[in-house]
């Protein structure tokens, strides 16, 4: 059974506050209502099945400026923007950065509650994903040395060429120790290896 959906409500309007807290509790979500972005990021953390509708333009950190410090914490939350302007230019930073959906005010019920399970749908994804990067991440334990000296080149970026210049061994004995790395942790791909590495912090 999923655990209760949370959704955090940040906009400096306390009608609007109300309005959304009324809408999201009808539809059996557990509301958290803010009034500004430092209220909301001196308490906020991961939740499980938890999502944010953000006022763009907060007095204070503005909703771009709030998604940039969750983004900075590693907090995987899902952002949807309001605004009470149409801004084009804006809207297409916001998605390109990260939101789920930038909506206009007024917004109506249905295209509110459509944003908002589409973004905790990201959020179980992104749930699931961590769960399962950081699974792979326990599975480093078991690489040897040299496949850890391999491993912490490739994601790099260097080639295979290089790894084997700079470890003083072949350039098939590289591709071997990768397959194994591969196998081992259960990546899919460098940038997967990457986000294993990152997980187990060995690298920035």
């Amino acid at each position: 059974m999923k655990p209760p959906a949370t959704v955090f409500v940040v906009d400096d309007d306390p009608a609007v506050r109300d309005a959304l807290t009324l809408l999201l509790e009808q539809d059996d979500l557990v509301v958290k209502a803010f009034d500004s972005a430092e209220a909301f990021l001196a308490v906020c953390a991961t939740l499980p099945r938890a999502c944010a509708i953000v006022d763009i333009r907060l007095s204070g950190l503005d909703g771009m400026q709030l998604q940039a410090e969750l983004a900075r914490r590693k907090l995987r939350l899902p952002v949807i923007f309001l605004t009470g302007h149409g801004d084009i230019p804006l809207s297409v930073r916001a998605i390109k950065q990260g939101a789920i959906d930038f909506l206009t005010k007024p917004v109506t019920a249905a295209d509110l509650l459509a944003s908002v399970h589409a973004a905790l749908l990201a959020s179980d994804a992104l749930d699931a994903q961590a769960t399962r990067l950081h699974a792979a991440a326990s599975r480093i334990v078991g690489l040897t040395e040299r496949e850890r000296q391999v491993m912490a080149l490739a994601v790099e970026g260097l080639a295979n060429k290089e790894i084997a210049r700079r470890l003083g061994i072949s350039h098939r004995t590289v591709e071997i120790h990768k397959t194994r790395i591969m196998h081992k942790t259960g990546a899919e791909s460098l940038v997967d290896l990457l986000r294993i590495a990152e997980a187990r912090g060995l690298v920035p």
